[in-house]
């Protein structure tokens, strides 16, 4: 348990210092079991924590669903 939380903890890190442009590519071409179809307009109306929380939901749950 502690290892997933650390290993959590590095992915949360990472995408804290991801820019916007690197934040808003992964979103957009992100593959997972779910479809995510934002488009570029409406990710860019989206704040740059808004954006970094939905990326970090969408790998925790990639990383789940494995």
């Amino acid at each position: 348990m502690i290892a997933n939380n650390t290993k959590t903890e590095r992915l949360a890190c990472q995408i804290a210092s991801m820019s916007r442009k690197k934040v808003t590519a992964a979103l957009l071409g992100f593959r997972g079991k779910f479809k995510m179809d934002f488009t570029r307009n409406y990710l860019d109306s989206l704040s740059l924590d808004r954006l970094r929380h939905i990326l970090l939901a969408a790998y925790l749950n990639r990383k789940r669903c494995h």
